[in-house]
């Protein structure tokens, strides 16, 4: 448990420094909530997130590097599309939007977070 909770935090944090990176203007306190206010649910999403892209840079013989950063972004866009399923039974449209409906700065920090779980290996 300490691992998925380790990986949720450095999942999180990718999130948070992306935001800080990508978002026009001062992002919504939600947000940049630190791990240790993050709601649970999110928390148990954000490590299964990032055990599905540490997983997948496996499975591909660690070749993702190859990828654009449009294409990492999508795989951790909808692998936390499936956590929202899970975690929330009517999610608000705009938690589950498709990739070509994200906000740029949501596409750019997804990408932030798929390359930052590669780093970590």
């Amino acid at each position: 448990m300490r691992i998925a909770t380790e990986q949720g935090r450095i999942f999180r944090e990718a999130w948070i420094a992306g935001v800080h990176r990508h978002f026009p203007g001062e992002p919504k306190p939600g947000y940049v909530t630190p791990w240790d206010d993050t709601p649970e649910w999110e928390r148990q999403a954000a490590a299964a997130v990032y055990g599905q892209v540490r997983d997948f840079i496996e499975i591909s013989g660690r070749m993702t590097s190859r990828l654009t950063r449009a294409q990492k972004g999508r795989f951790v866009a909808l692998c936390w599309i499936a956590q929202i399923y899970k975690h929330i039974d009517e999610p608000k449209p705009s938690y589950v939007a498709d990739w070509e409906e994200l906000p740029a700065w949501q596409r750019e920090t997804d990408a932030d977070i798929f390359e930052r779980i590669e780093q970590e290996r």
